[in-house]
């Protein structure tokens, strides 16, 4: 008896939607970022680009079983959605479809994952929905991250620096007591 798992998560991304969306949905900038992902490729070879009804080769990374399976590209609608469906069954799962929608907002973008399955067997529900929920929360985090990373490497120099010249600054500021100490 065939279960249905049903997961979606949403955070704000200072990015626009145009970017999340090749991040996201783009299979060869998405396994660069994605730690779920151990590969990703067109099934059409290297001309192949993101369209309506294409088939990318997905294969997860050991830690979600290393399952490999095929899924087709549908509701894409440039910035806004886009996901895939599963072509067939993928381990434990009959179906399996992954959503994004990028809602543009001030200050960024929210982006909405959804991963629906249908699982094969009752007795994996709960652990397979576990796994799905970090697998949807991970991939979350990821693209933030990657979103931010040039931001946090700039934010992270400018505090040392900040944090270099207080350090000279209170250098100067005891020397300068030092020698008026001498003075007396």
């Amino acid at each position: 008896m065939a279960e249905d798992i049903h997961i979606r998560q949403s955070i704000v991304v200072r990015a626009r939607p145009d970017v999340l969306y090749r991040l996201a949905l783009e299979p060869r900038r998405r396994v660069r970022w994605d730690p779920n992902l151990a590969r990703a490729d067109y099934e059409g070879g290297e001309s192949t680009r993101l369209s309506q009804g294409v088939r990318v080769r997905f294969k997860f990374s050991r830690r979600l079983f290393g399952l490999s399976f095929t899924a087709r590209y549908g509701q894409l609608q440039a910035p806004l959605r886009g996901g895939w469906e599963s072509v067939r069954h993928v381990g434990p799962f009959e179906r399996l479809t992954q959503s994004w929608t990028f809602k543009a907002m001030p200050g960024g973008t929210e982006v909405t994952l959804g991963v629906n399955g249908r699982v094969r067997y009752r007795w994996v529900q709960k652990p397979v929905e576990r796994m799905m929920h970090n697998l949807v929360i991970s991939t979350l985090t990821a693209l933030q991250r990657q979103v931010d990373a040039p931001g946090a490497q700039l934010m992270e120099d400018m505090g040392r620096e900040m944090s270099r010249k207080q350090k000279e600054e209170q250098k100067a500021a005891r020397e300068a007591a030092k020698a008026a100490r001498r003075r007396k």
